[in-house]
């Protein structure tokens, strides 16, 4: 049972970070009335605070290996108090300061449940070995990938059994129910003992190959963040598909989930870097076809999706899994590790909010409006033309990898 309750607290951790990347942009604009300009230095003042509590949470996690159960059970609890405070908030006097506060708790436990889980998957899998280390990391990212469609689909379908204010109230309390009935049906996953590892060192990380890893998790990051950033807007502003957002974020990662078992026995024949290699270009291909759409264009943008979401199930499971054996292989403690990785993620999302939410705030355009020319083509351009240039990018760091790099 223990790989199921992987995938269910994996569920439960993507259920969370929908909203919090997908959402809150356009919930933060249209429902609260902030501004993109003011929203972009917001979220980008919440990463700061990431700066240093994602590896401050990996050292905790290392230096209190035995709290397991304990850590589990704050990040549940954070975000079943965090989310029904966020989706019922409301205009009126210190408005930001209650936000911030808000999302510095979500954040938090966020952070904390993922880092848990990424940090723990020596302690996790059946025995510490490469092929329990993949099998579980096919689990978590089947879960993740799960949670992510259920969280994709629940606005819309509360929507239609009768939720008010486009259903972000009833989402709240949906995904505080979920939390802590996830939190105690995963409970007993908690209670395995710890596999202990060597300090986390700067040297340690760059002699396990970790190091360029890192900076690949980054730099690939970045496409993802603005696309994340930006789809609901792309879809409902710049493809005027109205309502549409919904499902074909479900059908993004319905095809990230189906690729997943391709991906993963693909890497187990020819190794990571080069099922990288042949992923990557078609993400690229993907940002090339969103430029070139046409409003109206449902059927191209879905092709889109279903091209995007298989690029991302391969970046999903190898690039976390080749970072995972690379530490196992050293003999390091994860944690810490990924609280590096997890802050390299999040970098990512709060450069995407700083530079994109502004730049299109001085194009003139304002969400759910009638919106010019001029605007429409910053969002292309910040959608679609920005992340292919940076995929790129990250498609020659995976070409520069040796070919003894840890793969999966």
């Amino acid at each position: 049972m223990i790989y199921p309750r992987v995938s269910l607290f994996a569920g439960m951790l993507a259920m969370a970070g929908i909203p919090l990347y997908i959402h809150l942009p356009r919930f933060a604009s249209v429902e609260l009335g902030i501004a993109l300009a003011a929203l972009g230095p917001l979220l980008l003042l919440i990463r700061v605070v990431d700066l240093v509590q994602d590896p401050a949470i990996g050292w905790a996690l290392d230096h209190w290996p035995k709290a397991q159960n304990l850590f589990a059970l704050l990040a549940a609890a954070g975000l079943a108090i965090g989310f029904p405070l966020l989706f019922t908030l409301q205009s009126g006097p210190y408005l930001v300061l209650k936000l911030v506060g808000v999302l510095v708790l979500l954040f938090s436990a966020y952070s904390l449940g993922m880092i848990l889980l990424y940090g723990r998957s020596a302690t996790l899998a059946v025995r510490p070995e490469r092929e329990n280390l993949i099998t579980l990391a096919a689990f978590r990212e089947a879960g993740m990938l799960a949670g992510v469609i259920v969280a994709a689909a629940a606005p819309s379908i509360l929507v239609a059994m009768g939720a008010a204010d486009q259903g972000y109230r009833a989402f709240g309390f949906f995904l505080s129910a979920l939390a802590v009935g996830l939190w105690f049906v995963t409970m007993p996953m908690w209670r395995r003992p710890p596999v202990a590892g060597e300090h986390v060192t700067v040297a340690g990380l760059a002699d396990a190959g970790a190091l360029r890893l890192l900076a690949l998790a980054l730099v690939n990051s970045l496409p993802v963040a603005i696309t994340s950033t930006l789809f609901v807007f792309f879809v409902e502003d710049r493809l005027l598909l109205e309502g549409m957002a919904g499902p074909l974020l479900i059908l993004f990662f319905l095809s990230a989930a189906a690729s997943v078992p391709v991906w993963t026995k693909a890497s187990h024949r020819n190794g990571a870097k080069a099922v990288l290699l042949l992923a990557m270009p078609l993400a690229i291909l993907s940002f090339v076809g969103a430029a070139a759409l046409a409003p109206g264009n449902l059927a191209g943008f879905a092709i889109v999706c279903l091209m995007s979401g298989a690029a991302l199930g391969a970046d999903m499971v190898l690039l976390p899994a080749m970072f995972s054996v690379a530490l196992n292989t050293a003999g390091l403690n994860a944690s810490l590790a990924f609280g590096i990785w997890s802050f390299a993620g999040k970098l990512a999302l709060a450069l995407a909010a700083f530079t994109m939410l502004p730049l299109l705030d001085f194009s003139g355009f304002v969400p759910g409006k009638s919106n010019t020319t001029q605007a429409l083509t910053a969002l292309t351009v910040a959608y679609a033309v920005i992340p292919c240039a940076l995929k790129l990018g990250a498609l020659a760091l995976v070409w520069s990898l040796p070919s003894k790099e840890p793969s999966v």
